[in-house]
């Protein structure tokens, strides 16, 4: 009896409650000190230990809050589906009328209040930023997946710029047009694999003798975002319908044989910065 009476009488102070003539003692978070327990033990002596334990810890400085508490911080599921709805919608606007689009036609898009769009890009420039990372990662995946599926070199950069133009590349303008700020680290990291991607795409197909050789990879990336986007402040819906047959247009004319001699000199990289 006077076990059972000691083995309640610590349950009491660590604020657990002992079940009868067992000693068991299972936490209920009542106590001072109860924070988060995930233990169910037997006899006073585990109860013991483990109060010291706990109190050794929280003098040690070590955090004792709830595991909820950090899970809260996480962004929520609807949140997130809000995010990449607002880059969706800004994307496809960008195709559409460029980088310029109003903000409230980039909400209006994605179904979801100004409020909404602010809470997750306080700027224009942030979601800018947000939707030409996006869109050059994907690109990127689209170039390296290309190189995985296809032997043929043309066909494997024929594969790419049609990828490409589904992946909406004419939401890049705001990398040609310069008016973004394109030194961003993430966006220069982004920037070179990508641009490393499609000149081995090039440089593949024009050491194969399928390429023509007076191209360049600013010409590829150059009539990608042209051909993939309507004439300037005309929302085309239908855009999609003629993008990919001009686009097959675009590549039989980069097959060899060349059937002209092309004006002007290929544009390169360093052009397209420049410009």
């Amino acid at each position: 009896m006077e076990t059972v009476a000691k083995g309640a009488a610590q349950a009491a102070v660590t604020g657990n409650t002992a079940q009868p003539g067992t000693g068991s003692a299972t936490p209920t978070g009542t106590g001072t000190d109860s924070g988060r327990v995930t233990w169910t033990d037997t006899g006073t002596e585990s109860v013991r230990r483990t109060r010291t334990g706990r109190v050794a810890e929280a003098a040690a400085g070590k955090s004792t809050a709830p595991a909820a508490s950090c899970r809260a911080a996480r962004p929520r599921a609807d949140a997130l589906r809000n995010r990449e709805r607002i880059v969706s919608a800004a994307r496809e606007l960008f195709v559409e009328f460029g980088p310029d689009v109003a903000l409230d036609d980039v909400a209006r898009r994605a179904g979801v209040g100004n409020a909404t769009l602010y809470r997750n890009f306080p700027d224009r420039a942030a979601l800018t930023h947000e939707v030409v990372l996006a869109v050059t990662s994907r690109i990127t995946l689209r170039a390296e997946e290309a190189v995985a599926a296809e032997s043929d070199p043309f066909a494997a950069l024929s594969r790419f710029v049609h990828a490409a133009a589904d992946e909406r590349i004419g939401a890049l303008c705001p990398m040609i047009s310069g008016v973004f700020d394109k030194d961003h680290p993430d966006l220069l990291a982004e920037r070179d694999r990508l641009e490393e991607a499609v000149a081995g795409l090039v440089s593949r197909a024009q050491s194969a003798g399928r390429l023509r050789t007076d191209i360049a990879v600013g010409d590829v990336l150059v009539a990608l975002s042209q051909l993939t986007r309507p004439l300037p402040g005309i929302a085309c819906q239908g855009i999609d319908r003629f993008t990919h047959r001009h686009l097959q247009l675009f590549l039989d004319g980069l097959a060899t044989p060349a059937r002209s001699e092309l004006p002007g000199s290929a544009a390169t990289l360093e052009d397209l910065r420049r410009s």
